[in-house]
């Protein structure tokens, strides 16, 4: 099985740290793919940002043939259902992934992401996966997305803070990490505030590497149908 681990953004540095997180959750036999787009936005910071990376993101994966699912690395899930019609493998994004397994192991969660302006597209996407009444509340760190590659940020402190606030103040059983680059803080996070702690690039591998077992394709109709092919811009 060969799953391609998409970042959306252009920082090659983040790019590895997923892949290395893809790669400890995934399966023997599966062979990981990572990739980032040459050109867009070094980081994704809100609603321009995902509109700016979206072109790139979508040749990426015109570009990675003969892989059996592609993982949105974005926590926004950047381009999802645009890729969802490019192609009938399964796409799955990491927010969409986390959501879906802290509902499975807690009655409420809340997301601590980056910078406020990130939090509305969150709320947007827990609203519309129907899960936003499992929400005890997106949170922001005012961490950026590239503090995360920092030697010696402080960071993972900052986050932990927010951490500790949602425990108490959202009555939050389990806590989800809203970014890609926050996925090495993962373990000790979960040691230090003894609850569970979901990073959405190892949710969203074990999901698609599930829906490749199962044979599941996404469905041709309707809003996913395929794109005409003279509305294909050349690769």
């Amino acid at each position: 099985m060969r799953l391609l681990v998409l970042n959306p953004n252009t920082t090659a540095s983040m790019t590895e740290k997923i892949a290395a997180a893809a790669r400890r959750a995934a399966s023997p036999g599966t062979e990981i793919v990572a990739a980032n787009p040459a050109r867009g936005p070094a980081s994704i910071e809100g609603f321009y940002d995902e509109a700016m990376s979206l072109s790139g993101l979508l040749q990426v994966i015109r570009e990675t043939p003969d892989v059996d699912a592609v993982v949105i690395a974005c926590f926004d899930d950047t381009g999802l259902d645009a890729a969802r019609c490019l192609t009938d493998i399964p796409v799955v994004g990491i927010g969409e992934a986390a959501y879906h397994m802290a509902s499975l192991i807690s009655n409420r969660f809340s997301v601590v992401t980056t910078l406020a302006r990130s939090v509305p597209a969150l709320e947007h996407n827990l609203h519309r996966y129907g899960l936003w009444s499992r929400c005890g509340r997106v949170r922001s760190s005012e961490v950026a997305v590239l503090e995360l590659e920092e030697p010696g940020s402080n960071a993972s402190a900052r986050i932990g803070r927010e951490i500790a606030r949602a425990i108490a103040d959202d009555r939050a059983e389990a806590i989800v990490l809203g970014c890609a680059g926050m996925t090495d803080l993962t373990e000790r996070l979960a040691a230090e505030h003894g609850v569970p702690v979901l990073d959405g690039v190892s949710c969203a591998v074990t999901l698609c590497e599930a829906m490749v077992r199962l044979k599941l394709r996404t469905s041709r109709l309707g809003g996913y149908a395929p794109v005409p092919q003279h509305k294909l811009a050349p690769a």
